[in-house]
């Protein structure tokens, strides 16, 4: 083997043994759980406010882009949330009028009681996402 392959190889396995190091355990016990634990966002009835109530129209909904989640009020007082994630290109719903959550992309269309397909191309429903509603408040989680 040739000098200049034998220091290429070497310089490797050293970067290699590196970062093993710089991966192990810090505590020494190595049984623990490396997880992070969550942090709460809201109080105990569900994550951080969404929204209120009042802000959802009754037959409609509202997209939360940054959240990537849609909430709907097919009737009054019945809120659902499904993802914002179309399941045709993964492009994001943009609004939700005349019964159905659409998406600007290639002109999916769902149902905004239960995020069935109500034109395509998509072909599987928006999933479902939980949320809790309590006091006027609207809480993803």
């Amino acid at each position: 083997m040739n000098a200049r392959r034998r220091t290429v190889l070497a310089a490797g396995a050293a970067g290699a043994a590196a970062l093993a190091t710089g991966c192990g355990s810090s505590d020494g016990g190595g049984d623990g759980d490396a997880s992070p634990t969550p942090t709460p966002t809201g109080d105990v009835t569900g994550g951080a406010e969404l929204a209120r109530t009042a802000d959802i129209p009754v037959g409609g909904g509202t997209v939360f882009k940054e959240r990537k989640v849609v909430v709907t009020q097919p009737e009054e007082g019945e809120f659902r949330a499904f993802s914002a994630v179309c399941t045709h290109a993964s492009c994001l719903v943009s609004t939700v009028s005349d019964g159905t959550i659409n998406c600007p992309c290639h002109g999916s269309k769902y149902s905004l009681t239960d995020a069935a397909v109500e034109a395509g191309p998509a072909t599987r429903p928006l999933p479902a996402e939980r949320i809790t509603v309590s006091g006027g408040a609207i809480r993803l989680g």
